[in-house]
């Protein structure tokens, strides 16, 4: 019989690194093998788009065996699950949650019921498991227009949700709209889930870029992302592991920039009573030092 005073896991992962959340696809094992050796921060075994319909049951126990053979590292394991519109997910739920699963993502979540149903059966699986209850995080994937329009009501349905993710794919899908190499047509929906997840104090992770040759293109995407509220990037192949982690996270010269603004602040305005100095020829307010001071807390995270 399980402990009824069991340990509970502090609420939000939010601190944890997610620049990188690479998804695999757990019916190819050579992908598996190599996934521990990308550099990514988070190991994302998919159960979702890269199982055909007639081998998703099959999958589960696939994952369930990835995530207890994965070596243990600096990088998280979660898996994606298939959407409540499918009918499958509490069955992907109760094949993966074990010790050694740090988090799921729930594909086309469209609304807070939809991830308040994951928190009460993980909750349950938790217990069944002898786990921490909520040690697994949720990342919801917002990817239909209802799940865009929900967004801020997702991203704070439950403590557990940890990130929430834009799939631009499927959001175009749904709206019935082209995609195009800019991107303009869903930038609204891109910028409006990455402010309801700023709202909601989580992480912000951007939609995938299915062209994994082009990186030129790719480093441009994940610039624009992280210039609008982006802190990671879901990726679908190791090269794109590198990019995102050298740029959802603040350079060098960004980190000198900004000490420099909060000491100068510190010293010069706030320990005389002033709300506005000038360093190296601007001027410098509250806002400017506050945002230097995330920026930090980022870097330092």
């Amino acid at each position: 019989m399980q402990n009824d005073n069991r340990e509970q896991a502090p609420s939000r992962a939010a601190a944890s690194l997610m620049r990188s959340v690479m998804t695999v696809p757990v019916i190819v094992q050579r992908f598996i093998d190599k996934a521990p050796s990308a550099g990514a921060d988070v190991i994302c075994y998919d159960l979702e788009d890269s199982v055909p319909p007639a081998e998703k049951a099959a999958a589960r126990p696939l994952a369930a065996k990835a995530i207890d053979t994965t070596p243990r590292g600096p990088h998280q394991v979660y898996v994606r699950l298939n959407g409540f519109w499918t009918g499958m997910t509490e069955d992907d739920l109760i094949a993966v949650v074990r010790p050694g699963l740090d988090g799921v993502v729930l594909s086309k979540a469209d609304s807070a019921a939809e991830i308040e149903k994951v928190d009460h059966y993980l909750t349950g699986l938790e217990r069944e498991a002898g786990m921490v209850t909520g040690s697994v995080a949720i990342a919801p994937l917002v990817e239909t227009a209802k799940g865009v329009m929900n967004s801020y009501d997702i991203c704070r349905a439950s403590p557990r949700v940890s990130a929430a993710v834009f799939g631009a794919e499927d959001y175009a899908t749904d709206m019935g709209i082209q995609r195009t190499p800019e991107g303009r047509e869903v930038e609204w929906a891109r910028t409006q889930l990455a402010v309801a997840c700023r709202a909601a104090g989580i992480q912000a992770i951007d939609t995938p870029d299915p062209d994994y040759t082009d990186t030129e293109h790719l480093e441009r995407e994940m610039r624009f992302a992280r210039s609008i509220g982006y802190r990671g990037k879901l990726v679908i192949h190791p090269t794109q592991v590198a990019i995102a982690n050298r740029i959802f996270r603040p350079s060098d010269e960004e980190i000198a920039e900004a000490r420099e603004v909060v000491e100068a602040f510190e010293r010069d305005g706030l320990a005389k009573g002033l709300a506005a100095i000038s360093v190296g020829g601007k001027m410098i307010d509250t806002p400017i030092y506050w945002r230097a001071k995330r920026l930090l807390e980022w870097a330092e995270g």
